[in-house]
């Protein structure tokens, strides 16, 4: 299967992600509900390494990957608290699709950091969906 196919499939458990997290975060602390969340996505992680016998790679990761994962999680990890916070404040059809502008950032920081080209069209697409995202999250 394809990248599109994982991506895809992705966006729509993201999807289901804003409106289950914003059921389960009425009437707990968002910190709480993104602790019980990000336990729950734990264990489901080492469960599928374990299951498909990934374990050994574990020693040979070199630091620049360490340090490189662990600051992608710490990342994850802030975004999930922000994240969680928003839901608990605004409404998850408001809160999404804000939170999608990641994508927008993802293109920038993809053309400083991984000299990934900015185009035409990329720009063009940016600019589509900023204007989606302010759309969508105005009343």
């Amino acid at each position: 299967m394809s990248w599109i196919f994982w991506a895809l499939l992705s966006a729509v458990f993201a999807g289901l992600t804003a409106v289950l997290a914003k059921v389960g975060v009425a009437g707990v602390s968002s910190n709480l509900a993104n602790a019980i969340r990000t336990t729950v996505v734990l264990l489901l992680a080492w469960t599928l390494v374990f299951a498909t016998k990934e374990t050994s790679g574990i020693t040979s990761l070199a630091r620049r990957t360490w340090v490189f994962l662990v600051l992608s999680g710490v990342a994850t990890g802030l975004s999930w608290l922000c994240y969680f916070r928003a839901l608990q404040l605004g409404e998850a059809s408001r809160v999404a699709p804000l939170d999608k502008l990641s994508v927008v950032f993802v293109l920038i920081f993809a053309a400083l950091f991984l000299h990934e080209p900015l185009t035409l069209k990329s720009c063009l697409g940016v600019g589509l969906i900023v204007a989606g995202a302010v759309l969508l999250a105005s009343k």
